[in-house]
């Protein structure tokens, strides 16, 4: 085996699941993450399909997933009076089971943990690429040696940056904003409806969700691109208040509670278009490589990017430049799930004729032809036992 020093970058959902392949194929993994702790909190996320549930029960980390499950809520969009006009079911935005973000980082930190290095508090700074390996600058860690490096660091992705170029070369804005707010989706207090039933009010280009499965607040919002530091807490509320400023239903309320929330995350939508996920010795995972926000695919098409590139690394020995054209050849076919669709335009439409005519589409025939194409694209790829192939040999 060749190649077995390995740098990671990021402790989301996909960094993690790498290095749980990666070490159980006999690697030897660092995984660096500039939080100082695997990060809590965040919006639910969802599997759907047999091949998510293939490469998490390979994982071990099926029955722990549904024991942490929210439950998938129903959106029922209102008018300013709170009278129905539509609702999108939780089978739709729920896959086969949800559960939140942190949760799933959390478990998916403990089951690589013990045989990986985690390094908190710090981010890659610099790779200069050479003949055997990787060396890479950290803002405040010693310079180290790699054989290889992946980037796992979500659709901001520093090492996308630094081994293939600028962001803009790469993520395309798809003209709206989305806010998450209230990490925890519902008070031990709340009533089984405030549990099943989250509620959401349009305006032209905005929407607001209150209750339900996802968080505690959702905003989506139609904008060019913004200028703020995503790391300031107080500039993302005062976007969300003078975008929201003078709306009915209980918009008022949610921006009164809004100014108590601690986690509170704004960020552009936007999705990723690359040719290759792979660049000599460095190649992108998850959100990094194949990112589209919101667009419903993403933590599915996390699990199984780890999977398939640890997969083809070890059966090749450890020879990236084959199995990385592997990865790039396999996965380039199975990430178009995510397409070219912008979850803003369908949820924050920009006219009220949009509006209207999204929420006919909701209580169509047409809406569970669309969750059933959903369901097919998650299982639409030939995944390979790599457990059992390398057993095998």
């Amino acid at each position: 085996m060749r190649n077995l020093s390995v740098l990671i970058s990021g402790a989301g959902i996909a960094g993690p699941s790498l290095a749980y392949w990666l070490r159980r194929y006999g690697f030897a993994v660092t995984v660096v993450e500039r939080a100082a702790a695997p990060r809590p909190g965040g919006q639910a996320i969802d599997f759907k399909g047999r091949t998510h549930r293939t490469v998490l029960e390979q994982m071990g980390v099926w029955d722990e997933i549904q024991a942490h499950r929210t439950g998938a809520s129903d959106v029922v969009f209102v008018d300013e009076r709170g009278t129905r006009l539509a609702v999108m079911s939780g089978d739709f935005t729920g896959g086969d089971v949800e559960i939140l973000r942190g949760d799933l980082a959390e478990i998916l930190y403990r089951r690589s943990a013990s045989d990986c290095e985690y390094v908190f508090g710090d981010s890659i700074t610099g790779l200069t690429e050479t003949a055997d390996g990787v060396q890479v600058t950290f803002e405040r860690g010693p310079a180290r040696t790699f054989d290889l490096v992946f980037g796992a660091d979500g659709i901001h992705s520093r090492v996308r940056s630094l081994a293939f170029g600028p962001e803009r070369d790469f993520v395309r804005h798809l003209g709206h904003y989305y806010c998450v707010a209230g990490a925890s989706p519902w008070s031990d207090s709340a009533t089984p409806r405030e549990r099943a039933v989250a509620f959401g009010y349009n305006a032209p280009g905005l929407l607001a969700i209150s209750g339900g499965s996802k968080a505690q607040q959702l905003y989506l919002f139609a904008a060019p691109e913004l200028e703020y530091a995503r790391d300031d807490v107080d500039a993302q509320r005062r976007i969300i208040a003078e975008h929201y400023a003078g709306l009915g239903w209980e918009v008022p309320r949610m921006l009164a509670e809004l100014a108590e929330f601690d986690d509170v995350y704004l960020d552009s939508m936007g999705q990723v278009r690359m040719d290759s996920y792979t660049a000599g010795r460095v190649a992108l995972v998850g959100d990094a490589a194949y990112g589209n926000t919101l667009g419903g695919f993403g933590t599915g098409l996390a699990v199984v990017g780890a999977y398939v590139i640890a997969g083809e690394l070890a059966l090749a020995d450890g020879d990236h430049a084959v199995a990385f054209a592997r990865y790039d050849e396999i996965m380039r076919r199975y990430a178009k799930i995510a397409g070219n669709s912008s979850a803003g335009r369908f949820l924050a439409p920009t006219t009220a004729l949009g509006i209207r005519l999204r929420n006919w589409f909701l209580e169509s025939r047409l809406f569970s032809l669309m969750t059933k194409y959903g369901d097919n694209a998650a299982n639409d790829i030939d995944l390979r036992d790599y457990p059992a192939l390398l057993a095998a040999r």
